[in-house]
């Protein structure tokens, strides 16, 4: 379980449900986590709701409420954890055409989804060499943790997917091997689609772990786990491990990766301006911008404000 001493409560959440006028419910919404000093990401779509949100457990229960009155949100689920401080800057309900952008139209996991797979019954699932487990996560998610045997689909992007995993079936099959496929995401909304879209594209077999890697580290003892590594979550605590306390990652400011002690270490690492990922993938022109950006930063923190554009 998270630790309930530390004053933030942190809320993952999603749900896929018909909402025929997401931009009605966008106005209210966004009143009311800033009434309630909610910060995070609020994704409204036709298709429904995805987001992450902090704040005090008062006000985070104020906004839950009221999402349970959207249609077909009543029972919401959510995955909750804590922090230390805020770890959002700013409150955003954006308006998008999909929750959690796959680019493919014809997906609906309202209507064809894979089998969901609690956490206690995981690891006995994919233990079982007939299993393959796929990682359904962006290349620098993979970088810091993953389940043992995992394959990385090494990607940017989730609209990257669906090509990388057609290409993987027909080596599965080259093989000789049933597909009987588990995948995995963080919190569970991309394998909503993902086991989707593998079922449109004909495989039966086709679980996926509910509620996430979230649910997983906060459910399944340290000693028990086949997770290796910390999990990479979308807001300033970067990481969280088992348990889901923080992990050890910080952000790079200028590439969006997480990044190591080892990597702060690094002669190629300068604080809000380049890391050994994007060194050789900038500028000197960027690198200066940065500098100026992290100069302003830091100056804010001085006046006990906060530099959004950091």
């Amino acid at each position: 379980m998270s630790d309930t001493s530390l004053p933030i409560r942190v809320v993952a959440l999603y749900r896929f449900t018909p909402f025929e006028k997401p931009e009605d419910l966008r106005g209210p919404l966004r009143d009311l986590c800033k009434k309630e000093g909610v910060k995070g990401i609020l994704l409204l779509a036709h298709e429904g709701i995805n987001g992450t949100i902090a704040g005090s457990d008062e006000g985070i229960e104020q906004v839950l409420n009221h999402i349970r009155t959207f249609p077909g949100c009543a029972d919401l689920e959510y995955k909750e954890s804590r922090a230390p401080s805020m770890p959002f800057l700013r409150t955003k309900v954006r308006l998008k055409r999909e929750i959690v952008t796959m680019g493919q139209p014809n997906i609906d996991p309202l209507e064809c989804v894979g089998r969901y797979i609690e956490p206690q019954k995981w690891n006995d699932l994919i233990s079982d060499p007939d299993t393959i487990l796929m990682d359904t996560r962006n290349d620098y998610e993979v970088a810091i943790g993953t389940f043992k045997g995992a394959i990385n689909p090494d990607i940017q992007t989730f609209r990257q997917f669906p090509e990388w995993f057609r290409q993987k079936r027909q080596e599965i099959e080259a093989q000789g091997r049933k597909a009987k496929i588990a995948m995995f995401c963080t919190g569970g909304i991309r394998c909503e689609k993902s086991t989707a879209f593998a079922r449109m594209e004909g495989i039966d077999e086709v679980y996926h772990l509910k509620g996430g890697i979230l649910k997983y580290l906060e459910e399944i003892p340290q000693e028990k786990s086949l997770w290796d590594g910390e999990c990479f979550v979308f807001d300033q605590r970067v990481s969280v491990g088992h348990g889901l306390v923080p992990g050890d990652y910080e952000l790079c400011h200028a590439c969006r990766n997480p990044i190591s002690a080892e990597d702060k270490a690094s002669p190629q690492f300068e604080e809000g301006v380049s890391c050994p990922h994007c060194y050789g993938k900038r500028t000197e022109a960027q690198r200066q911008r940065y500098r100026e950006r992290q100069q302003q930063a830091k100056l804010a923190e001085k006046r006990g404000t906060v530099h959004l554009g950091s």
